[in-house]
């Protein structure tokens, strides 16, 4: 069977919540990290086969978000697209779905990756369909009903990040030191210009048509390392996850070229990276947070691999417990994972950060001079995907 290449890997910077990108809708950010991965690469775009990207919550971007991203940076209108929304999995998902379709001789060639404006994300007025008669009416916010909320326990997500919390004995100020250590491996990173690689900037027009480029994450910038001990629980008067030790709320895009080995080497293209084996794993919703564990031993095992084997990891930072519980089920030391800062201090766009993470990991695995890495990240809803790549 053919040998799934990575051929493009670029994201754009991740905006803060109501920041540079809060007039930017989500389907102009992955048009810029879909021409960045087409120049990045070289690759024809008239040689894709098919467009898949994530998105989470579409109310209010208008019909079919991917076909909107595809058309807008510039493709031609032949090209299939499809928007899947696997929560905070999608993107990863799309890169799944993809390779399988490759696999399957459906496809050679497919462009794939997510996007998320948080910043647009709309209040919705479910009962005015019928008609407002008398009363004050509640608007709900489709941020946090349709992407942040746990519809089966009916409570925010950062309660189950408790619940893992409490299961692994993940004291506050640990979650606050993984926090602070994410926050200077971020900084670090953007000092060092190592996320040159990965970034595409985007223009955002101002006021006066006065153009401005944002080419930088915008979260460490704002940080304040000197609050993070003080901040009060967010989710629980007497838990220990705060806004510190929780990712972030943002805006961004991601996009990868993923082609059949035949492909690359008809067109003369040299991949990044191999996808090596993807996997699944779904358990009880609110344990969501520790779902990536069991994803991540399918994958081993299916590879014939020990956690050891593996030079690099990117677990995303829904939450900081959500890492350090798959640290610390395959001791994994902290040197290895997310070296150059993750969603706690970059942020999380939830339908781009399952690629996101992929670009940020073939990034540090090219940086680092490694070959062998894993991506995860936790769903809600009680999943979790995983994916593993070595450097070509």
């Amino acid at each position: 069977m053919s040998r799934l290449a990575i051929v493009a890997a670029k994201r754009t910077p991740m905006g803060a919540f109501s920041g540079a990108f809060a007039g930017v809708p989500a389907p102009a950010l992955a048009a810029t990290a879909i021409n960045a991965a087409l120049e990045q690469s070289k690759f024809p775009a008239a040689e894709l086969d098919e467009a898949l990207f994530g998105n989470v919550v579409s109310a209010g971007i208008g019909q079919a978000p991917t076909r909107q991203a595809v058309i807008k940076a510039g493709l031609d209108n032949s090209l299939p697209c499809t928007t899947v929304n696997k929560v905070c999995g999608s993107g990863m998902k799309c890169i799944m779905m993809g390779g399988d379709s490759i696999k399957a001789g459906a496809n050679d060639a497919v462009l794939v990756g997510g996007m998320e404006n948080m910043s647009r994300i709309p209040y919705l007025l479910p009962d005015a369909r019928a008609g407002h008669r008398m009363g004050d009416k509640k608007a709900i916010d489709a941020m946090v009903h349709d992407g942040l909320w746990d519809p089966y326990d009916n409570v925010h997500m950062g309660n189950c990040g408790e619940l893992c919390a409490k299961e692994f004995g993940f004291t506050r100020e640990q979650q606050d030191e993984y926090a602070l250590q994410s926050l200077e491996m971020a900084k670090a990173a953007q000092a060092s210009g190592v996320f040159d690689w990965e970034i595409a900037p985007v223009e955002v027009k101002g006021r006066g048509g006065k153009v401005n480029v944002v080419s930088q994450d915008e979260g460490p910038g704002m940080a304040r390392p000197d609050k993070i001990t003080s901040l009060r629980p967010a989710f629980d008067k007497n838990g220990s996850l705060t806004a510190a030790n929780s990712s972030s709320i943002n805006d961004g895009a991601s996009a990868l070229i993923v082609a059949s080995e035949e492909k690359v080497k008809a067109l003369g293209i040299e991949p990044i990276a191999w996808i090596t084996g993807y996997t699944q794993h779904a358990q009880t919703p609110k344990y969501f947070t520790t779902a990536p564990a069991p994803a991540i031993a399918k994958l081993l095992e299916k590879q014939g691999l020990k956690a050891s084997d593996v030079d690099l990891w990117e677990i995303n930072e829904a939450f900081a417990v959500v890492t350090m519980a798959a640290m610390k089920e395959f001791s994994i030391p902290r040197e290895q994972v997310n070296v150059h800062g993750g969603a706690t201090a970059l942020g999380h766009p939830i339908g781009s950060s399952g690629s996101r993470i992929v670009v940020s990991l073939l990034n540090a695995l090219r940086a680092k001079g490694k070959s062998r890495g894993v991506a995860s990240l936790c769903i809600g809803g009680g999943e979790a995907t995983a994916i593993s790549v070595e450097m070509a």
